[in-house]
């Protein structure tokens, strides 16, 4: 079951530029941000907790980072809506049943969350993002 919204990624060339820009604009503590790497995904992230959701920016740590060829290809932006869940694996068998597929099996990503993603040509444009806390 669908939670409630995780976070909201959006993709950008410069990591410290963006946290200064957003800081500003939503007026946080810098003890609302972490940032970690995810090396698997070849991205730098900054996490801004706002209440119960988070915003999320993405760097790439190289030219082959999904995120830079996103970047490239649609500059900076909004790249994908995460949903919070208790059971991915619950919702990756519900959606097949819609025939809904998503773009590979869950993995880990950025805060040690299994997550998984739908193909936006899926869902209107729109990648969507389903993450679960690990126990």
């Amino acid at each position: 079951m669908i939670k409630k919204i995780d976070h909201i990624a959006i993709a950008v060339h410069n990591l410290e530029s963006a946290l200064e820009t957003f800081s500003n604009v939503l007026g946080c503590a810098p003890g609302a941000i972490r940032i970690e790497e995810v090396a698997s995904e070849k991205v730098r992230v900054a996490f801004i907790t706002l209440g119960e959701s988070k915003i999320e920016l993405l760097e790439p740590l190289n030219d082959e980072s999904p995120i830079a060829k996103f970047l490239a290809k649609n500059g900076e932006g909004m790249h994908h809506i995460a949903l919070a869940t208790d059971d991915i694996e619950e919702e990756r068998e519900r959606l097949a049943s819609l025939n809904i597929n998503p773009l590979g099996p869950p993995k880990e990503g950025a805060g040690g969350k299994k997550i998984m993603f739908l193909h936006p040509k899926e869902t209107n444009r729109v990648l969507l993002e389903f993450a679960q806390k690990q126990h």
